[in-house]
């Protein structure tokens, strides 16, 4: 569910957005004339208890930080056996291949409280990188770091 604000609270709520975003690793580097743009591309959504976020197999969509609460990522194999991959918390994020790629979500991810995310779309994403392509350096890397921390728990 996507919560609509009014132009006054849209101001406020992109200074919070901003605030937080550069509490969050894939953003923290960059400068605040950047979070503040991408901060007014975020919608926000509330999630309940068991309520799934994305499933794994659907297109992707976009980029999801969790807000508030907490979710589970889960793996499903082919013969058809689960796996709790990971659980993630407030300034966690995940969903950020599909900011890169078409390629079908690779987990499902699922509340486990009450939960608000704040989403990033693919194409507001792409906007800002076209507008500012140093921006893409620096959210590069740490998706690198990223992929490294992963590489080294298998």
């Amino acid at each position: 569910m996507t919560n609509a604000f009014s132009p006054n609270q849209n101001v406020q709520k992109a200074d919070e957005i901003a605030a937080f975003l550069a509490n969050v690793p894939l953003f923290s580097t960059l400068p605040m004339r950047h979070l503040k743009k991408f901060a007014l591309r975020f919608h926000e959504a509330s999630y309940e208890p068991d309520e799934l976020i994305v499933e794994q197999g659907k297109p992707g969509m976009g980029l999801h930080i969790i807000f508030t609460g907490s979710v589970k990522v889960m793996r499903k194999h082919e013969d058809g056996t689960e796996i709790m991959v990971d659980t993630l918390v407030p300034r966690h994020f995940f969903g950020e291949l599909s900011l890169l790629d078409n390629e079908e979500r690779s987990a499902s991810v699922i509340a486990l409280e009450k939960t608000v995310c704040l989403g990033l779309r693919k194409y507001d994403f792409l906007d800002e990188l076209r507008e500012e392509p140093e921006i893409a350096i620096e959210m590069l890397r740490e998706l690198a770091r990223r992929f490294r921390r992963l590489m080294q728990t298998l």
